[in-house]
């Protein structure tokens, strides 16, 4: 599996194995699991789950560093895909931490359709 270089590839690919659904559920799962307070509709257009997803990413680096610490973790992003991030402007890296979320809960959903 390659995965996808950026959000509209990402989206892309979804949308054509028909696992978009799936993976706003998955999304849904391990922010419920990480304990912060956001959920999607099953309907929400990726424009919009992209855009509300960073806010909260962005609040939780400003706010709630455990909790995002915490969203990392649940999430299972690779901590040395976080170290290679620019930290100096929180919300290029809110922007960038969102993609590797979204790109991590896609991994889980790809394999899932592929191997259950």
């Amino acid at each position: 599996m390659s995965l996808p270089s950026n959000f509209e590839n990402l989206i892309e690919e979804a949308n054509k194995l028909q696992l978009y659904t799936k993976l706003v559920k998955q999304l849904n799962k391990d922010l419920l699991y990480a304990n912060v307070d956001l959920e999607f509709d099953e309907e929400t257009l990726p424009t919009s789950l992209k855009l509300v997803l960073h806010e909260a990413v962005f609040q939780l680096i400003q706010y709630k560093f455990s909790d995002y610490l915490n969203l990392l973790y649940i999430v299972d992003v690779a901590e040395s895909k976080i170290k290679n991030l620019d930290g100096s402007d929180a919300l290029k890296l809110s922007e960038d931490v969102t993609f590797l979320i979204l790109q991590r809960e896609w991994q889980k959903v790809w394999y899932k359709a592929k191997y259950s």
